[in-house]
């Protein structure tokens, strides 16, 4: 009886822990209403997962406490003395969960969002503290818990649940995202005016590419390093290319655009409403990978602020935009759009996907005919002789990701002769792929575990794929006129993956994976044309991307924008008779 009495204290434990997750998930997600209907089907997910887990932890140390103590442990049932230790520690872990979260997404939560989510936390910290005086009481008087004791702990517990969740309140409805774009309605541009061409890069290394361009690997990227100008730019929470590339078109955070994360999260219960954040630190996408809770990927609806070319449509500028994250269902613009749902992968195909994949859908006959075609660019030439080598494992650049980039490439180049758009933006995210299953061979000195036949036959992948790229910057400088403006941002880097997780991933099963993003590394932007002064610049951000360009293409930049127009990338000739203009908001 006395092991099944310590079982009970653990699952009560267990339980109490699961309720401090589940207000630390209510904290990340406000859009979340404070009803039954919402909260016990979220509180039974994590009871299921957490709750279960560290119920037998805590029976592990219990029993393992008994087999070591020179006092055995008779605890009742319900255990004051056990059970503020056990509560004094998912009380201070979940405190520490909150500061971490709140330290990690405080930039991405709206003001009064981290405002609620620190006064929970102060008041969970200080219930954790209280507990914690309370099981030092017992340790130091060894008695067994009195009425008073048991009053004070059944408080201390209350208080600690209650007040972060009165903090926290009874959660706020998001707001409908930005009207779609009449393109029937808008004017005519004007022929003649500057062009932006711009390709995006899904972790892009700036150390990478100056260290190969200096040694003479990417002669194209070394131009743009020479002669443009040059930047670090600092990304968002969670760093994922949804959120990223969100940002980066409108110009806005989170907060404002309406992308916390790549997919809402479905908790397994008829009726739940959907989470928009997971929090860091507790090995929440655990819950996705065991099933615990459905991801239900973004769609352009989920953009709530008006990105870059419906802004520039509505001002008469056609565009060409092929591949950008969250743009399937396509939306009208003036010009073309192909969003990142064209394709579906097949097992050895590529198959042009519905006509929600492409605006307008008159172009899909062309774009499939140029998604046929066979790549004509020097890169791929290049992928033949290092596949032919064998340094280069084939399936790198025989399917995903190489094979939707040399896709959309084409695309792009087609409809580009076909519409001739004043703004270009294509995404590449082959080095994103690449980089989180190979970095560790490219950087053997830093995992240390890389052999030399490894580091010899899988070392170059991520320089051949930079290589790539550097021939699609050459192909991009190509179509530059002489008053155009490149742009070749990447809105996040790749950094190794930590020892932890890197031991967890050989755990589930992926032990090549060994880069990551979660850390949020700086991506770069290199903007080059005659506009341009070259040289470094100081850090910026993504959100600067999209007032920048507006800014070149002497259009205002929206108030509301969290970005800023960085005016010091361009000479003095370019910027003296161009002031930079503004307008309340492009949302409506």
């Amino acid at each position: 009886m006395r092991y099944l009495r310590m079982l009970s204290n653990s699952v009560l434990g267990g339980v109490l822990g699961a309720a401090y997750l589940t207000i630390l998930f209510l904290q990340l997600n406000p859009n979340l209403p404070l009803e039954p209907a919402t909260v016990a089907p979220l509180f039974v997910t994590l009871a299921r997962s957490y709750g279960v887990h560290l119920s037998v932890m805590f029976y592990m140390l219990i029993v393992l406490r008994q087999l070591v103590a020179s006092e055995l442990l008779s605890p009742g049932w319900i255990s004051i003395r056990l059970l503020s230790w056990l509560a004094t520690a998912v009380a201070g872990a979940v405190a520490l969960e909150m500061w971490l979260n709140l330290r990690g997404f405080g930039g991405m939560l709206e003001a009064d969002t981290a405002r609620r989510m620190a006064t929970g936390a102060i008041g969970l910290t200080v219930c954790a503290v209280v507990l914690l005086l309370i099981a030092l009481v017992h340790y130091s008087f060894g008695r067994r818990g009195s009425r008073v004791s048991a009053t004070l702990f059944a408080l201390a517990v209350v208080a600690s649940l209650s007040l972060p969740v009165a903090a926290r309140g009874p959660g706020v409805r998001r707001p409908l995202g930005a009207r779609r774009l009449d393109v029937a309605a808008e004017p005519a541009t004007t022929a003649g005016s500057p062009r932006v061409v711009m390709l995006l890069l899904d972790g892009g290394s700036l150390d990478l590419v100056s260290t190969a361009a200096a040694e003479g690997r990417l002669p194209n990227f070394a131009k743009l390093l020479d002669a443009g100008a040059v930047m670090h730019l600092a990304t968002v929470k969670p760093t994922q290319p949804a959120t990223v590339w969100t940002a980066v078109a409108t110009g806005k955070l989170p907060p404002k655009n309406g992308v916390r994360s790549s997919a809402r999260y479905q908790v397994r219960a008829a009726g739940s409403e959907a989470l928009e954040l997971l929090p860091q630190f507790c090995f929440s996408h655990g819950l996705v990978y065991f099933g615990f809770i459905t991801e239900q990927p973004h769609t352009s609806a989920a953009v709530r602020a008006t990105p870059v070319w419906s802004i520039l449509s509505r001002h008469g500028i056609p565009v060409g935009v092929v591949g950008w994250p969250l743009t399937h269902p396509a939306v009208p613009v003036r010009g073309f759009l192909v969003t990142d749902g064209f394709h579906r992968l097949g097992a050895a195909s590529l198959e042009a996907d519905e006509p929600d994949a492409l605006y307008p859908p008159d172009l899909l006959p062309v774009a499939r005919a140029a998604a046929e075609q066979p790549a004509a660019d020097e890169s791929a030439g290049q992928v033949r002789a290092w596949m032919a080598s064998g340094q280069v494992p084939p399936d790198v650049f025989d399917g995903q990701p190489y094979s939707s980039d040399r896709l959309y490439a084409k695309v792009a180049a087609e409809l580009r002769l076909v519409t001739n758009p004043r703004f270009v933006a294509l995404r590449y995210r082959g080095l994103d792929a690449v980089g989180h299953d190979f970095l560790r061979y490219a950087m053997p000195r830093t995992f240390g575990d890389v052999s030399e036949e490894e580091r010899l036959r899988y070392g170059q992948v991520i320089h051949a794929y930079y290589s790539v790229v550097d021939g699609a910057v050459g192909q991009a400088m190509q179509w530059l006129e002489p008053e155009d403006l490149l742009l070749v941002v990447s809105g996040f880097g790749m950094q190794p993956l930590p020892v932890g997780k890197r031991l967890l991933e050989r755990a589930l099963g992926n032990p090549d994976h060994s880069g990551t993003h979660e850390g949020a590394p700086d991506g770069f932007l290199l903007a080059y044309g005659t506009a341009v002064a070259p040289g470094r610049r100081d850090r910026a951000s993504v959100v600067d991307i999209t007032p920048t360009i507006l800014y070149f293409l002497g259009l205002p930049v929206g108030r509301d924008m969290d970005g800023y127009a960085r005016t010091d990338i361009f000479r003095p000739s370019f910027t003296e008779d161009r002031p930079i203009t503004f307008i309340p908001t492009y949302d409506r």
